[in-house]
């Protein structure tokens, strides 16, 4: 109807021909000598309504669209061939055997958005939380991955950081040829600095200089990597050729890469970076100088720390006075004078101080006892927690294996907290500086103890596979707690933990725990089916787990 505005944006399809007026020889060739208005008026037209524009009609606007639209396209010129991207590099490595490789296919289907697995269910195992120990051992043995697998595969990665770094690793050259056609996958670029070019040698003064100073933040940072690995020295020197004028955020992350390959050698910088502008970098280089524990600073700190920490020879017990201000000097080598919300400040301080004193000078300031009898004594006025919270961030800092184990005290102790460490959280870090063997037979020890509701963060510390102590501790508890009627879904978390963790060799001996059992009277409702499923579906993990691991295996001499 005239005056109607149009419903729907002009269409590219030709309408019929006007009816508004009669077809005449004349009136055609004036049609065809008529011109049509420009797009943008038409448009306008169809937005504002024909019955805003008295000289046209709703049929009448939607001919003139047609007949613009097919003008438009007839015009249209075609494009000159784009270039062919250049040939995706060779990858040397040998191919997976087909068995991983199908294996490695099914793991890729259940991606999330995949439809396949977005979710754990019953008895099967969950795919995507094997695909890193997939990756990790395929890395192992060097393998290259199939080309046609890769774009699910960085699908994959994109989807979980974690992933990325054996993903990209077993991708090879090819995942960045492949981001560098496809913007989702610029993580692998950003990931790889540099874009798979080499990083200039040491010896190649001019490229280096060149990249320095030209090169984006993340080819910088690599490319002061590459060089401190080479030549500490060199390192250093182009750091501070530019330091001044660095930003701030910029100098921040250039002073954390020093941590790799920390040595005494980089006390001067670092003291310099004391006075630095900003109060992160200031807090940066003065946690980096405690961690040398011959540095001007760790001494410093350590003669503030012993004289407001001693002992009363008479009665065996620790005194504690902690510090009154915090001066200047304080604040230059990284004491931050503000405490946080709900924390006193003479706490806050000494607790900062005890945290940078090298912990090899606490035995001869306490009457040449080592760090377990050190640990034992008693402390006056209720430090004993700021002193011992001091000394295990001391101990995680330094790597302190003596300290560390002193402060978990023994795995069985009454108190799970620990003789020094005041949480679970302080203990795991604490347990981060054992070796491998040790840390499990501590946890282990800690299991058989305390049960499993406490030793959560304890496990994600510990070597997998778990040593065979560690494993048996773990089953055995779940055991028990299947056989008390505890509530099941709180062992959910521990569960996933052994399906990954587990030794692939239990699968055989957990047989005997897959059978439902009887429900005891004040059973969670429906436990011991949980508990069947758990138990079915963790075997079946490790059955799964094991072979992966025999299909990745090398092909032995043929005889």
């Amino acid at each position: 109807m005239p005056g109607t505005t149009p419903t729907a944006t002009p269409t590219a399809t030709p309408t019929a021909t006007r009816t508004a007026t009669p077809v005449t020889d004349t009136t055609t060739a004036a049609a065809a000598g008529a011109t049509t208005p420009p797009w943008d008026a038409l448009l306008t037209t169809a937005l504002l309504g024909t019955d805003r524009r008295p000289s046209t009609t709703p049929q009448a606007l939607l001919d003139d669209a047609a007949m613009a639209t097919v003008r438009r396209r007839a015009a249209l010129r075609p494009a000159g061939a784009a270039p062919l991207p250049a040939p995706a590099p060779a990858d040397p490595r040998p191919p997976l055997p087909p068995p991983a490789r199908r294996r490695l296919a099914t793991l890729l289907t259940d991606r999330p958005g995949t439809g396949s697995g977005t979710a754990r269910r019953g008895t099967a195992p969950d795919l995507l939380e094997l695909l890193p120990q997939w990756l990790a051992t395929a890395n192992a043995h060097g393998y290259a991955p199939p080309p046609e697998l890769l774009p699910a595969l960085l699908d994959a990665a994109r989807g979980r950081t974690d992933l990325r770094p054996g993903a990209l690793t077993f991708a090879g050259p090819r995942a960045l040829w492949l981001a560098g056609l496809n913007p989702d996958w610029k993580f692998a670029l950003r990931a790889t600095p540099g874009a798979g070019t080499a990083l200039p040698g040491p010896e190649e003064t001019a490229r280096v200089q060149r990249l320095w100073e030209e090169g984006l933040f993340a080819e910088r940072v690599a490319l002061l990597a590459s060089i401190r690995a080479h030549d500490s020295e060199a390192a250093r020197a182009l750091l501070a050729g530019t330091w001044s004028t660095e930003r701030a955020e910029d100098r921040l992350m250039f002073l954390d890469s020093l941590r790799t390959g920390l040595s005494d050698a980089d006390e001067p910088f670092l003291e310099k970076a004391l006075t630095d502008r900003s109060r992160n970098v200031r807090s940066t280089a003065a946690e980096l100088l405690s961690a040398l524990p011959h540095s001007a600073l760790a001494g410093r700190m350590a003669d503030r720390a012993l004289s407001w920490v001693a002992l009363d020879r008479e009665t065996g017990t620790v005194v504690v006075e902690a510090p009154h201000e915090c001066d200047a000097a304080m604040e230059r080598d990284g004491i931050v004078a503000k405490p946080p919300a709900g924390r006193g400040e003479r706490s806050w301080w000494l607790g900062q101080l005890v945290e940078a004193a090298p912990l090899d000078r606490w035995p001869a300031r306490l009457g040449g006892r080592t760090p377990w009898e050190i640990v034992a004594l008693p402390v006056a006025d209720d430090w004993r927690g700021e002193l011992h919270a001091g000394w295990c961030r001391a101990a995680v800092r330094q790597r302190d294996v003596g300290w560390s184990r002193a402060l978990l005290g023994a795995p069985t102790a009454p108190d799970a907290a620990g003789p020094g460490a005041v949480s679970l959280a302080e203990r795991s870090k604490l347990l981060a500086a054992l070796p491998a063997g040790d840390r499990a037979e501590w946890v282990a020890g800690f299991i058989a103890a305390h049960g499993l509701s406490e030793a959560f963060q304890l496990l994600g510390v510990c070597a997998t596979p778990w040593a065979p102590p560690l494993g048996q501790a773990v089953v055995d508890a779940l055991n028990i707690a299947r056989d008390a009627g505890s509530y099941p879904w709180s062992f959910s978390g521990v569960m996933g933990l052994a399906e990954r963790c587990l030794d692939p060799v239990e699968a055989e001996r957990l047989e005997g725990f897959t059978a439902e059992v009887e429900e005891a009277e004040n059973a969670a409702p429906g436990a011991g089916g949980y508990w069947a499923e758990a138990f079915q579906r963790l075997v079946g993990t490790l059955r799964l787990r094991r072979a992966m691991r025999d299909e990745l295996a090398p092909a032995g001499p043929t005889p």
